[in-house]
């Protein structure tokens, strides 16, 4: 049994990164698209939420409004894609951030999954199946040499 449990161990951490980053990358983009998508089939309704329900400090709520679905339909086709992920996994994360400490911090639950995934990307990148991997063997390579 130990030797079947060590196995499975073994197996598993010899999972490929890219095979748990693509998962990720869909995942959290499909939260913040639906977001957005449901921002843009009714905008009036979108901004009255921004005014009266969530009511973000310093910001107009058609200001706010305007940001947020700009976020939420740029930032997960970018994770989709896998370009430029860590800005873009940056930018939802500070978003989530947002929308936990002044929108719906009762959703603490939700928003840390998002916050987990986020992190993961963040961290390690979109994996090799991403146009950051692509571009990164094209035209960093040659940035090596400075950053080490």
């Amino acid at each position: 049994m130990i030797q079947l449990l060590a196995r499975l161990r073994r197996w598993l951490e010899a999972v490929p990164y890219t095979a748990l980053a693509v998962p990720l990358r869909l995942a959290v983009a499909t939260v913040f698209w639906n977001s957005g998508m449901t921002k843009l089939a009714n905008w009036d309704t979108a901004v009255a939420l921004f005014a009266d329900e969530y009511r973000l400090p310093l910001l107009p709520p058609e200001l706010a409004a305007y940001m947020a679905a700009s976020i939420e339909l740029s930032a997960p086709e970018m994770l989709v894609l896998g370009l430029l992920t860590r800005p873009a996994a940056a930018v939802l994360l500070g978003m989530t951030a947002v929308i936990e400490i002044f929108v719906y911090p009762q959703a603490w639950p939700t928003h840390i999954q998002w916050a987990a995934m986020l992190l993961v990307l963040l961290c390690r990148g979109p994996g090799a199946l991403s146009l950051d991997h692509w571009l990164w063997q094209k035209i960093g390579r040659q940035f090596d040499p400075i950053l080490k």
